[in-house]
C-alpha cells in the first residue's frame, strides 16, 4: 500500500468514525433528552416514546451503528484492496 493510499484509507475511516460516533451521540441525546416531552405523547408498545428512546432505543441505534460500522469498514477495505479475502 502506497503512503497515498494509506492516507487516504486513514482519512475515510476516520471520517466514518466520526459520523457515526456523532449519530450515536445525537441520536439519544436530542430523542432521549431534549425532545423527549413531545415524544412523550407518542406511545410504542405501551411506554412513551421519549422514555423508549432514553432507555431502550439508544441501545438499538448503538446495535445498528456496530452493524454499519462493520459493512461500511468491509466495502472500504474492498476499495482500497487490503480485504481479507
Amino acid at each position: 500500500m502506497t503512503p497515498d493510499n494509506r492516507a487516504a484509507y486513514w482519512k475515510s475511516n476516520l471520517r466514518l468514525l466520526a459520523i457515526l460516533l456523532i449519530f450515536w451521540f445525537v441520536v439519544p441525546f436530542v430523542f432521549g433528552i431534549i425532545l423527549v416531552e413531545p415524544l412523550n405523547t407518542i406511545q410504542l408498545g405501551g411506554y412513551p416514546l421519549g422514555f423508549w428512546f432514553a432507555q431502550q432505543g439508544s441501545i438499538y441505534v448503538f446495535l445498528v451503528i456496530i452493524f454499519v460500522y462493520a459493512r461500511s469498514m468491509s466495502r472500504l477495505d474492498k476499495k482500497f484492496d487490503v480485504d481479507e479475502s
